[in-house]
């Protein structure tokens, strides 16, 4: 097995305890992203704020490995408060995934790190 590591100096940097992304072979596997600024400052205006900067962190790591968010084919998302957040994640999680979306899994949690209220990992594909 080959891998390789996928680093975008425009996303946000990884800790020293993970990639923000991994290729092999054909699929790449994108790190979880929470909705921080690039120092680590957990951004204002709730889950939907978060879920923004998520993705386009997200993004940022996929446009590093050569691909955009048309190459996502399953998506992992936890949320620290699934009952009070689901629909408002999901209205801009829409906006990402406006066709053809990926397969998904949203998942409740007790917590995340530095407090966030969702985490959004992904696989992906290259072309």
């Amino acid at each position: 097995m080959t891998k390789q590591i996928v680093f975008s100096e425009e996303a946000n940097p990884p800790l020293p305890v993970y990639s923000q992304a991994v290729i092999s072979g054909k699929t790449i596997y994108v790190s979880g992203s929470i909705g921080i600024t690039r120092d680590m400052k957990l951004v204002e205006g709730g889950v939907q704020a978060q879920t923004r900067a998520a993705l386009d962190n997200m993004t940022k790591v996929l446009k590093g490995a050569g691909v955009g968010l048309e190459s996502v084919l399953k998506a992992n998302i936890y949320l620290t408060n699934l009952q009070r957040d689901f629909t408002p994640m999901n209205e801009v999680y829409l906006e990402y995934f406006k066709s053809n979306p990926p397969a998904r899994t949203c998942i409740g949690v007790a917590a995340l790190p530095l407090g966030a209220e969702v985490e959004i990992e992904c696989i992906a594909e290259l072309p």
